[in-house]
């Protein structure tokens, strides 16, 4: 067995900037995870978070001092096509990051450890934020189907108008059915206890024909 080899290998400075990225990719995955990004809790976005900045940062040491071999790698890399969209501008957002986070760490240890802790913070900052804001009735974003969020929707069909009492609401769908004098509403909420508060307060309307509840992911 070649000791001093394998000795060389272990201490060589790539070897901690490469688990350096590896444990930050997990962390950064695992922020978005606990905010309720879901889009992030599969199997191939693990492997993602886990090796994009370790692979960013092996092809920008290899290219660093080298044009020639910069090109080509250009020109590599413009044949990849991607066959599944990436869903949101955040999910794009992200995966830049980890690239990014890979070509720092290629340069200085120190600013990619300020970049990954920024990352964090932007991460649970809009969340805590969102918290906070809601208890004044403030809110910073409204929830889509292409978040990538657990999304809870309500179906209302009624037999009046319910303007007054889904004013405060975000109304993903409405249709009237004249034909059989039926309104019916489809309003998408940010938590399962926000959806069934509103839908025990809302089965006391004498207008009410039914509801149903729905999560979608």
């Amino acid at each position: 067995m070649n000791v001093p080899f394998i000795t060389e290998i272990i201490f060589h400075p790539h070897v901690l900037k490469l688990f350096f990225l590896t444990t930050s990719g997990l962390l950064i995955r695992q922020s978005l995870v606990v905010i309720g990004q879901r889009w992030a809790n599969t199997f191939h976005h693990l492997g993602t978070y886990l090796l994009l900045p370790s692979i960013a940062m092996i092809i920008t040491s290899v290219i660093k001092d080298d044009i020639a071999l910069s090109l080509g790698m250009i020109g590599a890399l413009s044949i990849v096509r991607f066959r599944n969209p990436v869903k949101s501008p955040f999910e794009l957002v992200m995966f830049f990051a980890l690239l990014t986070l890979g070509i720092v760490c290629s340069v200085s240890l120190k600013l990619s450890i300020l970049f990954t802790l920024l990352i964090i913070v932007v991460i649970f900052g809009i969340k805590i934020a969102e918290v906070v804001l809601k208890k004044i009735n403030i809110d910073i974003y409204q929830y889509s189907f292409g978040d990538g969020n657990l999304n809870y929707t309500l179906e209302i069909n009624s037999k009046e108008k319910l303007e007054d009492l889904l004013s405060e609401h975000q109304v993903i769908n409405f249709f009237h059915d004249e034909e059989n004098k039926i309104f019916n509403y489809r309003i998408i909420f940010k938590s399962k206890t926000d959806l069934l508060e509103f839908e025990k307060n809302i089965k006391k309307n004498k207008n009410l024909i039914n509801t149903r509840a729905d999560i979608q992911s």
